[in-house]
Formats: C-alpha cells, structure tokens, sequence
C-alpha cells in the first residue's frame, strides 16, 4: 500500500533542493542517494560535460527478476524552471503549492517522487518483474539536452514510461509535436537619434514591421508558432543598429512545420529588403521530432490495464509540448507520458495532489508487475 503522506514528505524534500536547469549537482546526489538506499548501483553519463549541466543523467538498473517480463525504463527529468529557488510548499486541501514567488516544482519532482516510490514498493514485496533502468534526465527545461545526450549504451528498454505532467492520474500522452527554434539578427546602421537619425537604419523598427507580418499564435489545430524574445538598441538617444529575434514553430506535421518556418523566415526577408543598407542574419535548428502512438503499441496497452485495473479513467491526449519522450520515440524506444496529478506547470500557480501523486505510483507498481500479461 502506497503511503501517500511518506511521499508527500519525500516530494516537500525534494522540491527545496534548487535544481534549475544546468545546476541539478544537488538533486543528482539526494537522488542518488536515494536509489543507493535501496541497494542499486547508480551512474552518471557525461551528458553534462556536453550541454553545460554540471552533472550528467542518473541512470540505475534494476535487475529483472523474471526476464521473460519487459525491461522497462522509468524517466522523469530532475531539474526546473526559474523562478524555482528557495521553494516553500503550502498545502490547499489536497493540494501542494508554493507559497512564495516561485513555481512548486511538480515538474517534475512529482514525476522522480512516483518512480522512486513505486520502486520502492515493487522491490518490498517482491513483486515479478523484468529489468527497470532508471533514468533521471538533466536539462530538460532547457531543450530536452539530457535525454539527447543519454548514454544510450547503458540502456536499451522494450519501452519507456515517462512520468511527467498531466492532472489527471490514468491520462496518457501519446502523440507530441515537432519543434524548431529560429533567430534573426537585423542589421542596421547607427546614428545620433536627435541630431541626424535620416543617417541611421533602425534595426528595432525592421524587426517589428517583420513580426506584424508574421502569423503566429494559434495557426491551426496542429501547428502553434511565437516570438518569444525581443533585443536590441544601446540607447534611447542612438537608431538601433541591430536588432536580435528569438522564435518558435511547432506543429505535428511535418509539412505544416515547414511552411511556418518558411512563412516566418520570409516576413523578415521582405522587412529587411526594404532598406538597402540593412543585413539579416538569421539561423533555424530542430528542437525536437514528433511521436504518435497508437493505442495498441505495447506500452500504451500495459499503461491503460494497469490504469483499468485501478479503476482510473484511461484518457489518450495529443500533447502541444515536447519532453524526453520525443527523445526517445525518435532514438526507437516507444515512451508514453503518464500523469503525475501536477498542473500548471512553469506557473506561480502550479500545484500538485497528494492523492494523485499517490495514485500514480500505484498505477506505476501495476504496470511494472502486468508486464505483457
């Protein structure tokens, strides 16, 4: 039996380590630590070397004790979003939130408190299961570094059950767009605002004449595009000589995704051809690949009998954002996102419930020891 106020206390515990993306040295040790306790050898790739994070992943094995059952991956990723230091918890009913100016946490240190629960009580009991690899990601937050740079030498999973996100517990996120990130640098010319500004090019004014041009937002049911980021200028008395653009596109149709990137890219072609003397720089890099599963794939079908056989309510959603799961559907091992009874992440007002918490793991132990049956 799951002990929801013991994973309540181990979740308050974790969400005060500071881990915001590229400083998850802390949350990497307590959850070393914590696998340790229970026996497993524990290793860290050098994924962190390669992406800025002064760790790398955390990666334990768990040896099967029926091989014949799947060997499973369990993933969540340790670090956060800013603000997300110096984390209070505060309780609303069932509720967890903070009770500060920062986020909780729940994403997604409800995802690692549910794995190293359930881990917990399947090793207690006793339970039969195939090999579990363990896989706590760093630099998610930041463009899923960790998961892209895993060692993928020291696993090699049937599939891969990824908690993070979602409120209501039995939900399953089965399909996740595609994704890529464009900057555009405009070049000007500068020049003395007050005294002769006919001399200078503003770059900030080239940039804005691009993205009212620009559809973004909302383009369709598939496809979602934003600016996200505006910098440029030194002064308010200088013509801003340059002007830099950070945007995004994402769409779970290739074709879609293509033509957005190709729509925004000419918005600032055509600003910037307007002025002789301007130049553009501009750069676009894939973010991440889409996944769909179907609802028969086997690691859809062993997440909805568990969650059956639970009584949870089995809910098959299309995710808008991406996760290590796009990672690692692209890399070949089919993963699936399970609830982890948090919502509103990246917000002041992200909460998370202990029941659903608990819940959750309980739904873990039974997908865990249902295997193929």
């Amino acid at each position: 039996m799951i002990d929801s106020q013991a994973m309540r206390a181990e979740f308050e515990e974790l969400v005060r380590i500071d881990s915001l993306s590229g400083q998850e040295e802390q949350m990497a040790l307590a959850v070393t630590r914590k696998l340790e306790a229970m026996g497993l050898t524990v290793q860290r790739d050098q994924a962190g070397e390669h992406i800025g994070s002064r760790t790398g992943n955390v990666i334990a094995i768990v040896p099967a004790t029926d091989p014949s059952m799947p060997t499973v991956m369990l993933n969540a990723h340790i670090d956060t979003v800013a603000p997300g230091c110096s984390i209070e918890v505060g309780c609303k009913g069932d509720m967890l939130c903070s009770v500060g100016d920062t986020i909780l946490g729940a994403d997604d240190k409800a995802g690692v408190t549910i794995i190293l629960t359930a881990l917990r009580e399947v090793m207690e009991q006793g339970l039969s299961h195939g090999e579990l690899q363990v896989v706590f990601t760093v630099a998610e937050e930041i463009g899923l570094h960790g998961a892209q740079g895993l060692d993928y030498s020291l696993v090699n999973p049937d599939y891969a059950l990824v908690f993070d996100g979602g409120r209501e517990v039995g939900s399953l996120t089965v399909a996740a767009p595609s994704a890529a990130k464009m900057t555009w640098r405009v070049l000007g010319l500068a020049a003395h605002a007050g005294v002769c500004p006919e001399k200078g090019v503003n770059a900030v004014q080239i940039a804005a004449q691009a993205i009212a041009a620009m559809k973004i937002g909302r383009i369709d049911q598939e496809t979602t595009a934003n600016i996200g980021r505006i910098e440029g200028g030194a002064a308010r008395n200088i013509v801003p000589e340059s002007c830099e653009v950070w945007g995004e596109a994402r769409s779970h149709d290739e074709a879609k995704l293509a033509a957005q990137i190709a729509h925004m890219r000419q918005c600032f072609q055509e600003a910037v051809a307007r002025y002789p003397q301007a130049r553009l720089e501009e750069d676009t890099q894939s973010s991440y690949r889409s996944f769909h599963l179907s609802e028969d794939a086997e690691v859809v079908q062993v997440a909805a009998r568990a969650a059956l056989k639970l009584g949870l309510p089995v809910q098959y959603k299309i995710g808008g954002g991406g996760s290590d799961a796009n990672v690692f559907n692209e890399r070949g091992i089919p993963a699936v996102i399970c609830a982890t009874g948090a919502c509103d992440p990246h917000t002041l007002d992200e909460m998370c419930s202990i029941s659903g918490m608990g819940q959750a793991a309980e739904w873990l132990v039974g997908m865990l020891k249902s295997g193929r049956d």
